[in-house]
């Protein structure tokens, strides 16, 4: 349940945000964006952490040396938070020098816009490429609850250092990892790039020489060099892997069939599909594996279809339509599931389905 509350809070606080972005700094909200962000990673990422937790688990129980035995549970957690950031420092910036693991995480750093909604844009296959990372934890008997515990920490104050509302930080700008420091990482400009790999504590940065400081004088601007615009989700967490292999995927654009989708449809979809999400998380542990393999591919096929309407693509509405007013019902009436907040998340998104579908039919009138 705890999970799920996180999940949540997550959500409103991406929406607090951004409302104080539009109403009070005035500023444009990119939408697109915000939503793309939300579910680049999504249930298909939160897969593959439940495998990166059973390896840890299952190397810490098997080949852990358990040296801690006999410590104080306390500095257990201590020791845990210390080290798995600097194992997160060289997790990061080895995502950056090397080109297969630049592969996984050049996605998140694709977003062009900085507030808390990048935060959680990341690859479907960020927690595998991890993994090795943390491996060394595991092996010296690092307990899965502490070390699941601990990067939640992190990961939460990672997050947090992506608001674009903090300026500086006073002094916690010369022991932590800030919204300031993080803007910097997050810039495309030469004094920036491959700078703060820090995750929580910068400390790291300034031992090995990779510390950068925001300069008044140099604003930071976001994103990387010969980016193109792309919200289709299964494209950029696969493209650049096709990239390294010198392979590319070339869009025949007059075969395609382009459809105007309003973006208020595109927005509160890509929400209620975050909350399906976060509904798959409450019940993994309850649920048989047909239900669960149910919900998966429902809230999979959305995320596909939410990139493909993003780009007013025809194919991504076909695909959404489908999703929530045929697979939807089939899925509640199969199971006989008939629970008050699946049904109303579910019920909302054929709601959006059919507007959209009569936008579609408007359209062709």
């Amino acid at each position: 349940m705890s999970l799920v509350i996180a999940h949540g809070l997550l959500l409103v606080m991406v929406l607090i945000e951004l409302a104080i972005v539009h109403f009070q700094k005035k500023e444009k909200i990119f939408w697109k964006d915000v939503i793309f962000n939300l579910n680049s990673g999504h249930i298909f990422l939160w897969i593959l952490r439940g495998v990166e937790i059973s390896a840890f688990y299952f190397v810490s129980e098997n080949w852990g040396f358990q040296i801690f035995n006999g410590w104080p549970y306390a500095m257990i957690w201590i020791f845990t938070f210390f080290t798995w950031d600097f194992c997160f420092y060289w997790l990061h910036r080895f995502h950056h020098k090397f080109k297969f693991l630049w592969a996984v995480h050049v996605i998140h750093h694709e977003g062009e816009h900085f507030n808390l909604s990048l935060g959680i844009r990341n690859s479907w296959y960020s927690s595998l490429t991890s993994f090795p990372f943390f491996i060394g934890l595991a092996l010296m008997g690092i307990p899965v609850e502490i070390f699941v515990a601990t990067s939640s920490i992190h990961y939460i104050v990672q997050f947090y250092n992506h608001n674009s509302i903090i300026k500086k930080s006073g002094w916690l700008e010369k022991i932590m990892i800030t919204p300031s420091h993080h803007r910097v990482h997050h810039g495309k400009n030469p004094e920036y790039v491959d700078r703060n790999f820090g995750g929580t504590l910068v400390i790291w940065d300034k031992l090995f020489s990779t510390y950068q400081e925001e300069l008044e004088t140099v604003p930071v601007v976001y994103g990387v060099k010969d980016y193109v615009t792309n919200y289709d989700v299964v494209s950029a967490n696969n493209l650049p892997f096709l990239k390294i292999l010198g392979l590319s995927i070339k869009e025949n654009v007059q075969k395609q069939t382009f459809i105007s989708i309003p973006k208020y449809l595109i927005v509160t979809g890509g929400i209620l599909l975050f909350g399906l999400y976060t509904y798959y998380i409450s019940i993994e542990t309850n649920w048989n594996q047909y239900q669960k393999l149910g919900l998966f591919m429902l809230t999979f096929i959305g995320t596909i279809a939410s990139g493909g309407i993003s780009e007013n693509k025809k194919w991504g509405a076909n695909l959404w339509l489908l999703n929530f007013l045929l697979f939807s019902p089939l899925f509640i009436i199969t199971f006989r599931i008939f629970e008050p907040i699946l049904g109303f998340v579910l019920i909302l998104l054929a709601l959006n389905s059919i507007i959209m579908t009569i936008n579609i039919a408007k359209d062709k009138n």
